[in-house]
């Protein structure tokens, strides 16, 4: 029996050492992508019509020559001049062409007002061509826009905007008429390019992957990139290499990283990051200004002055009259110090970031007055970090 119970605790023992490291890892696909795999831009120039009157106005000669040109080619003769675009935005249009989309696919569009119009509320996209950077049709868009919010003001100027009107949004609204050549069959490589590159990163999903797949052999060859080579007889199951290889765990390493934001009062400290022995003073000096204004009435019944120039005042009871009969307004200022005290706290070697954070908390400093702390701890040499400032 004891010897039963043995050789089960073994086996959970290993269990646990196997399962452990995976448990903090994150999958291969969700911090590489495949050299060469990836969405295409594309943009076109296009009209949107039907608005209510919230389209560019008539100094928007663009978009009154895109309309007369589009009724030319539509066999009406117009000149541009009789036009007038109330009703008529004119946009650019983008999207993104994913890798491996086949004719017929549909895709999102993004439409952005390139003229003076109020909004794209209630609007239709015309056909408009997409086009790559090679300048060739990969896409054509159409149909009704969606803004996802509104605009409505007065004659008079006011009124209140929900959302961002003049950006809309067609869900499926392009069709792909022309594909992206790229093939995996055949391949015997393939190159996996890390997100974030680290040297230690790419040794570890080298490794896992050998040690996971049969069939290929990865060798990392810097930072950011890892080359597989696929046996002759995993060629032509490429694509499922690939989704084995997506589903493996690793370990990302990462650097020792201090982000700071000055604009919001932003800090964001790494998992890594170590504190050499410091000692930490803080103190704030606040100083407050006040002025109050006063209005010195005249006395009754006198005469009043001319008001060019300073008149003579004189001082009744505590309060500043003008025998000369104005009504004059003073200033009176007040200016008060406070200092706080800080005290020195002193961080010793090898102190986690909940320690750092628990002493700084400790003498009672703002996330503004913790920016200003961690970049004089940088300067000292006792912040062994990459401090970054965005």
């Amino acid at each position: 029996m004891s010897g039963r119970f043995s050789v089960l605790l073994l086996i959970l023992i290993i269990q646990v050492f196997l399962i452990a490291p995976s448990a903090q890892g994150v999958r291969v696909k969700d911090i590489t992508t495949i050299k060469g795999i990836r969405p295409n831009q594309l943009f076109g120039y296009g009209l949107v019509i039907g608005l209510n009157g919230t389209g560019d106005k008539g100094g928007s000669k663009a978009t009154i020559q895109s309309l007369a040109n589009m009724l030319e080619r539509m066999g009406i003769q117009v000149r541009a001049d009789d036009l007038k675009a109330n009703n008529v935005a004119a946009v650019m249009v983008s999207a993104s062409l994913p890798a491996f989309a086949r004719i017929g696919k549909k895709i999102d569009v993004t439409l952005s007002s390139v003229g003076d119009a109020k909004s794209l509320q209630g609007g239709t996209l015309l056909l408009t061509p997409l086009l790559g950077v090679d300048g060739k049709v990969y896409a054509l868009a159409q149909g009704p826009v969606s803004i996802g919010g509104f605009s409505a003001g007065g004659a008079a100027g006011g009124g209140i905007t929900k959302n961002h009107p003049t950006v809309a949004r067609i869900s499926g609204g392009a069709t792909v008429e022309r594909e992206v050549h790229f093939s995996l069959e055949g391949r015997n490589e393939l190159t996996l390019i890390l997100n974030n590159p680290d040297f230690v990163t790419a040794s570890r999903v080298a490794d896992v992957i050998n040690s996971g797949l049969r069939g290929v052999l990865a060798r990392p060859m810097d930072s950011g990139t890892i080359k597989i080579t696929v046996s002759e007889a995993y060629r032509k199951k490429l694509v499922e290499v690939i989704a084995k290889l997506g589903r493996l765990e690793v370990v990302p390493d990462s650097v020792a990283k201090v982000i700071i934001s000055e604009r919001t009062g932003t800090v964001v400290i790494g998992e890594n990051v170590s504190i050499s022995t410091v000692a930490v003073a803080h103190g704030n000096l606040t100083i407050k200004v006040k002025e109050t204004k006063n209005v010195s009435q005249p006395r009754p019944f006198a005469p009043e002055q001319p008001v060019e120039g300073p008149s003579p005042q004189q001082m009744e009871g505590g309060v500043i009259v003008s025998p000369g009969g104005n009504t004059v307004v003073t200033s009176e200022t007040a200016v008060d110090i406070q200092e706080e005290k800080g005290g020195l706290q002193v961080i010793p070697k090898g102190s986690t970031i909940g320690e750092l954070v628990r002493a700084l908390n400790a003498i009672g400093v703002t996330p503004r007055d913790l920016i200003t702390i961690l970049q004089a701890m940088k300067t000292a040499g006792a912040l062994q970090a990459e401090l970054e400032i965005l």
